[in-house]
């Protein structure tokens, strides 16, 4: 099963030095029933489209709780960007149902070995200012601010670059 997992450049660095993404559960998304039922249209390439943009929402909850994930922490420049590992991982470890959220929601039951990483999405550098931006509207838009959600919501505008596995190296240098 495909399952995108949220990320972050400073966690995936730590992925590749450890060899895997863990320890488990690792929430993730993916095409699930209930997204399927949902977004009844949908042909799968739309569905894990879905799933790869709830996961980049989810990257970017992980930038604002990390404050190590970005230049505010003095990272380097382009350090706050939204990161979604694409994984294959065996149907029988990926949980989804009750407690979840969200329609694409998953749980993975066990780490992930970095061999199972098909790809890597990670935002353009020129998006980090609308990520920046989105970062600091997070509390606001929580509470309910219409003009937070707005700049929230707005880097989404931002598509998510793809990058093979081998690339990993250079992307993280």
């Amino acid at each position: 099963m495909r399952v995108y997992l949220p990320s972050t450049l400073p966690a995936l660095a730590r992925v590749v030095a450890a060899g895997e993404l863990g320890p488990a559960p690792l929430n993730g998304f993916a095409v699930t029933p209930a997204l399927v039922e949902w977004y009844a249209s949908g042909d799968t390439e739309e569905l894990e489209y879905v799933a790869l943009t709830e996961a980049a929402r989810a990257s970017l909850r992980l930038l604002a709780a990390d404050p190590a994930a970005g230049p505010a922490a003095g990272q380097e420049e382009g350090a706050a960007r939204r990161v979604v590992l694409a994984a294959e991982v065996p149907d029988e470890t990926v949980k989804a149902g009750a407690g979840l959220e969200e329609r694409a929601h998953v749980r993975v039951v066990e780490p992930v070995p970095l061999k199972l990483l098909a790809a890597v999405h990670v935002d353009d550098p020129a998006a980090v200012p609308d990520v920046e931006a989105a970062i600091a509207a997070l509390p606001a838009a929580d509470a309910g601010d219409d003009d937070a959600r707005f700049v929230v919501d707005g880097v989404e505008d931002h598509e998510l670059l793809w990058y093979a596995t081998q690339e990993i190296p250079d992307l993280l240098s």
